[in-house]
Protein backbone atom coordinates (compact mmCIF):
# COMPACT_ATOMS: atom_id res chain seq x y z
CA UNK A 1 0.00 0.00 0.00
CA UNK A 2 1.04 3.60 -0.52
CA UNK A 3 -0.30 7.07 0.27
CA UNK A 4 -1.73 9.35 -2.42
CA UNK A 5 -3.97 12.41 -2.57
CA UNK A 6 -6.75 13.60 -4.84
CA UNK A 7 -6.90 16.75 -6.95
CA UNK A 8 -10.50 16.83 -5.71
CA UNK A 9 -9.11 18.13 -2.41
CA UNK A 10 -8.85 21.52 -4.14
CA UNK A 11 -12.04 21.79 -6.24
CA UNK A 12 -11.68 25.57 -6.53
CA UNK A 13 -8.20 25.41 -8.10
CA UNK A 14 -7.22 24.69 -11.71
CA UNK A 15 -5.60 21.29 -12.15
CA UNK A 16 -2.04 22.62 -12.44
CA UNK A 17 -2.40 24.60 -9.21
CA UNK A 18 -3.98 21.65 -7.39
CA UNK A 19 -1.04 19.46 -8.43
CA UNK A 20 1.43 22.10 -7.30
CA UNK A 21 -0.30 22.32 -3.92
CA UNK A 22 -0.16 18.53 -3.47
CA UNK A 23 3.53 18.47 -4.39
CA UNK A 24 4.22 21.19 -1.83
CA UNK A 25 2.58 18.96 0.79
CA UNK A 26 5.14 16.24 -0.11
CA UNK A 27 2.71 13.84 -1.72
CA UNK A 28 4.27 11.79 -4.48
CA UNK A 29 1.22 10.06 -5.99
CA UNK A 30 -2.04 11.58 -7.18
CA UNK A 31 -5.62 10.70 -8.07
CA UNK A 32 -6.83 13.01 -10.85
CA UNK A 33 -10.50 13.94 -10.82
CA UNK A 34 -12.17 14.37 -14.22
CA UNK A 35 -15.41 16.18 -13.38
CA UNK A 36 -17.64 18.18 -15.67
CA UNK A 37 -18.33 20.87 -13.07
CA UNK A 38 -15.40 22.89 -11.73
CA UNK A 39 -12.19 24.34 -13.05
CA UNK A 40 -10.16 21.17 -13.55
CA UNK A 41 -10.01 18.78 -16.50
CA UNK A 42 -13.45 17.69 -17.72
CA UNK A 43 -14.50 14.37 -19.33
CA UNK A 44 -15.89 16.34 -22.29
CA UNK A 45 -12.48 17.97 -22.77
CA UNK A 46 -10.75 14.59 -22.68
CA UNK A 47 -13.09 13.29 -25.38
CA UNK A 48 -12.72 16.45 -27.50
CA UNK A 49 -8.90 16.41 -27.50
CA UNK A 50 -7.37 13.26 -26.05
CA UNK A 51 -3.79 14.18 -27.00
CA UNK A 52 -4.06 17.47 -25.13
CA UNK A 53 -5.51 15.70 -22.08
CA UNK A 54 -2.63 13.21 -22.11
CA UNK A 55 -0.09 16.02 -22.17
CA UNK A 56 -1.86 17.82 -19.31
CA UNK A 57 -1.91 14.66 -17.17
CA UNK A 58 1.77 14.04 -17.80
CA UNK A 59 2.69 17.47 -16.40
CA UNK A 60 2.05 16.51 -12.81
CA UNK A 61 4.65 18.41 -10.76
CA UNK A 62 6.70 15.24 -10.11
CA UNK A 63 3.56 13.46 -8.90
CA UNK A 64 2.78 10.01 -10.28
CA UNK A 65 -0.86 9.55 -11.39
CA UNK A 66 -2.27 6.38 -9.84
CA UNK A 67 -6.03 6.73 -10.37
CA UNK A 68 -8.70 8.72 -12.14
CA UNK A 69 -12.22 9.62 -11.07
CA UNK A 70 -14.60 10.06 -14.00
CA UNK A 71 -17.78 12.01 -13.24
CA UNK A 72 -19.52 12.82 -16.52
CA UNK A 73 -22.85 14.59 -16.98
CA UNK A 74 -23.30 13.35 -20.55
CA UNK A 75 -26.28 11.21 -21.54
CA UNK A 76 -26.72 8.33 -23.95
CA UNK A 77 -23.87 7.33 -26.21
CA UNK A 78 -22.00 10.57 -25.46
CA UNK A 79 -21.50 9.30 -21.91
CA UNK A 80 -19.83 6.11 -23.10
CA UNK A 81 -17.73 8.00 -25.66
CA UNK A 82 -16.40 10.28 -22.91
CA UNK A 83 -15.75 7.30 -20.66
CA UNK A 84 -13.87 5.49 -23.44
CA UNK A 85 -11.68 8.58 -23.93
CA UNK A 86 -10.96 8.72 -20.20
CA UNK A 87 -9.95 5.04 -20.21
CA UNK A 88 -7.61 5.73 -23.12
CA UNK A 89 -6.17 8.60 -21.09
CA UNK A 90 -5.63 6.22 -18.17
CA UNK A 91 -3.88 3.71 -20.41
CA UNK A 92 -1.65 6.39 -21.98
CA UNK A 93 -0.59 7.61 -18.53
CA UNK A 94 -0.09 4.06 -17.18
CA UNK A 95 -2.98 4.22 -14.71
CA UNK A 96 -5.10 1.12 -14.09
CA UNK A 97 -7.69 2.42 -11.60
CA UNK A 98 -10.74 4.40 -12.74
CA UNK A 99 -13.55 5.27 -10.34
CA UNK A 100 -17.12 6.15 -11.33
CA UNK A 101 -20.10 7.09 -9.16
CA UNK A 102 -22.90 4.57 -8.94
CA UNK A 103 -26.36 5.57 -10.11
CA UNK A 104 -28.60 7.79 -8.02
CA UNK A 105 -31.12 6.17 -5.70
CA UNK A 106 -34.29 5.21 -7.55
CA UNK A 107 -32.46 4.03 -10.67
CA UNK A 108 -33.73 0.60 -11.78
CA UNK A 109 -31.27 -2.05 -10.61
CA UNK A 110 -31.08 -3.83 -13.97
CA UNK A 111 -30.36 -0.57 -15.78
CA UNK A 112 -27.43 0.09 -13.45
CA UNK A 113 -26.13 -3.45 -13.95
CA UNK A 114 -26.21 -2.93 -17.72
CA UNK A 115 -24.40 0.42 -17.45
CA UNK A 116 -21.69 -0.97 -15.20
CA UNK A 117 -21.17 -4.04 -17.38
CA UNK A 118 -20.62 -1.79 -20.37
CA UNK A 119 -18.17 0.40 -18.44
CA UNK A 120 -16.22 -2.63 -17.25
CA UNK A 121 -16.11 -3.95 -20.82
CA UNK A 122 -14.76 -0.62 -22.09
CA UNK A 123 -12.20 -0.49 -19.30
CA UNK A 124 -11.08 -4.08 -19.76
CA UNK A 125 -10.33 -3.46 -23.43
CA UNK A 126 -7.92 -0.69 -22.35
CA UNK A 127 -6.40 -2.63 -19.44
CA UNK A 128 -8.20 -0.49 -16.85
CA UNK A 129 -9.95 -1.61 -13.65
CA UNK A 130 -13.33 0.03 -13.03
CA UNK A 131 -14.72 0.58 -9.55
CA UNK A 132 -17.78 2.30 -8.09
CA UNK A 133 -17.43 4.69 -5.19
CA UNK A 134 -19.28 4.04 -1.92
CA UNK A 135 -21.38 7.18 -1.54
CA UNK A 136 -24.41 8.58 0.27
CA UNK A 137 -27.49 9.17 -1.95
CA UNK A 138 -26.21 6.65 -4.50
CA UNK A 139 -26.95 2.95 -4.92
CA UNK A 140 -23.70 2.14 -3.11
CA UNK A 141 -24.79 3.96 0.07
CA UNK A 142 -25.86 0.51 1.33
CA UNK A 143 -22.87 -1.87 1.58
CA UNK A 144 -25.03 -4.89 0.82
CA UNK A 145 -26.28 -3.31 -2.42
CA UNK A 146 -22.71 -2.36 -3.35
CA UNK A 147 -21.66 -5.98 -2.88
CA UNK A 148 -24.56 -7.20 -5.03
CA UNK A 149 -23.49 -4.85 -7.83
CA UNK A 150 -20.01 -6.39 -7.78
CA UNK A 151 -21.47 -9.89 -7.65
CA UNK A 152 -23.52 -9.19 -10.78
CA UNK A 153 -20.86 -7.34 -12.79
CA UNK A 154 -17.80 -9.50 -13.33
CA UNK A 155 -14.62 -7.49 -12.86
CA UNK A 156 -16.28 -4.53 -11.13
CA UNK A 157 -14.53 -3.27 -8.00
CA UNK A 158 -15.18 -0.87 -5.14
CA UNK A 159 -13.60 2.48 -4.37
CA UNK A 160 -14.05 2.36 -0.62
CA UNK A 161 -14.80 5.61 1.15
CA UNK A 162 -15.62 4.42 4.69
CA UNK A 163 -16.90 7.87 5.66
CA UNK A 164 -20.20 7.15 3.93
CA UNK A 165 -20.80 4.17 6.24
CA UNK A 166 -19.99 6.17 9.37
CA UNK A 167 -22.16 9.19 8.56
CA UNK A 168 -25.47 8.91 6.70
CA UNK A 169 -28.48 6.58 6.48
CA UNK A 170 -26.35 3.46 6.97
CA UNK A 171 -24.21 4.84 9.78
CA UNK A 172 -22.46 2.05 11.64
CA UNK A 173 -22.96 -0.49 8.86
CA UNK A 174 -20.16 -2.99 8.37
CA UNK A 175 -18.31 -2.87 5.06
CA UNK A 176 -16.43 -6.15 5.58
CA UNK A 177 -18.34 -7.75 2.71
CA UNK A 178 -16.81 -5.16 0.37
CA UNK A 179 -13.16 -5.60 1.27
CA UNK A 180 -12.53 -8.36 -1.27
CA UNK A 181 -13.74 -6.05 -4.04
CA UNK A 182 -11.68 -2.97 -3.14
CA UNK A 183 -9.60 -1.54 -5.98
CA UNK A 184 -9.07 1.93 -4.51
CA UNK A 185 -9.75 3.96 -1.35
CA UNK A 186 -10.59 7.58 -0.51
CA UNK A 187 -10.01 8.75 3.05
CA UNK A 188 -10.77 11.62 5.43
CA UNK A 189 -12.01 11.65 9.04
CA UNK A 190 -15.72 11.48 9.78
CA UNK A 191 -18.13 11.62 12.68
CA UNK A 192 -21.67 10.24 12.85
CA UNK A 193 -23.02 13.76 12.37
CA UNK A 194 -20.57 15.25 9.85
CA UNK A 195 -19.02 13.67 6.76
CA UNK A 196 -15.72 15.55 7.12
CA UNK A 197 -14.17 16.60 10.42
CA UNK A 198 -10.65 17.42 11.55
CA UNK A 199 -8.22 14.52 11.68
CA UNK A 200 -8.50 12.81 15.05
CA UNK A 201 -11.98 14.14 15.82
CA UNK A 202 -13.83 11.44 13.89
CA UNK A 203 -14.35 7.69 13.96
CA UNK A 204 -12.28 6.40 11.03
CA UNK A 205 -9.91 3.70 12.34
CA UNK A 206 -7.18 3.86 9.71
CA UNK A 207 -5.04 1.18 11.33
CA UNK A 208 -7.91 -1.30 11.42
CA UNK A 209 -8.84 -0.53 7.82
CA UNK A 210 -5.26 -1.08 6.64
CA UNK A 211 -5.10 -4.40 8.50
CA UNK A 212 -8.42 -5.54 7.01
CA UNK A 213 -7.33 -4.62 3.48
CA UNK A 214 -4.01 -6.41 3.98
CA UNK A 215 -5.89 -9.66 4.58
CA UNK A 216 -7.13 -9.39 0.98
CA UNK A 217 -3.64 -8.44 -0.24
CA UNK A 218 -4.69 -4.94 -1.16
CA UNK A 219 -1.58 -3.21 -2.49
CA UNK A 220 -2.94 0.00 -3.99
CA UNK A 221 -3.53 3.55 -2.81
CA UNK A 222 -4.69 5.00 0.47
CA UNK A 223 -5.90 8.21 -1.12
CA UNK A 224 -6.41 11.33 0.98
CA UNK A 225 -9.63 13.06 -0.10
CA UNK A 226 -10.09 15.96 2.31
CA UNK A 227 -12.06 18.60 0.40
CA UNK A 228 -11.22 22.25 1.02
CA UNK A 229 -14.54 23.63 2.26
CA UNK A 230 -13.30 27.19 2.65
CA UNK A 231 -13.68 27.27 6.44
CA UNK A 232 -11.26 29.93 7.75
CA UNK A 233 -11.12 28.18 11.13
CA UNK A 234 -9.66 25.01 9.59
CA UNK A 235 -6.13 24.86 8.21
CA UNK A 236 -6.86 22.65 5.23
CA UNK A 237 -3.20 22.18 4.28
CA UNK A 238 -2.31 21.18 7.83
CA UNK A 239 -5.12 18.60 7.82
CA UNK A 240 -3.84 17.09 4.59
CA UNK A 241 -0.30 16.96 5.89
CA UNK A 242 -1.47 15.41 9.15
CA UNK A 243 -3.34 12.59 7.43
CA UNK A 244 -0.42 11.88 5.09
CA UNK A 245 1.95 11.52 8.03
CA UNK A 246 -0.53 9.39 9.96
CA UNK A 247 -1.10 6.98 7.07
CA UNK A 248 2.62 6.73 6.34
CA UNK A 249 3.27 5.90 9.99
CA UNK A 250 0.82 2.98 9.78
CA UNK A 251 2.39 1.38 6.71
Amino acid sequence: MFVAASTGCFPQLPLAEALERLASLEYTKVEIVLREHGGQLKPSEVAADLDRAIQICRLTQRLTPIAYVVDSDAAGEAYYEQFFACCRLAKATKVVSVTVPSAELGTPFNAEIERLRRLVSIGSAEGVLISVKTQIDRMTQCPDTAAVLCDNVKGLGITLDPSHYICGPHAGASCKQLLRYVYHTQLRDTSRETLQVRIGQGEVDYGKLISQLAVYRYSRALCVDIVDQGDPQIDHLAEMRKLRLLLESLL
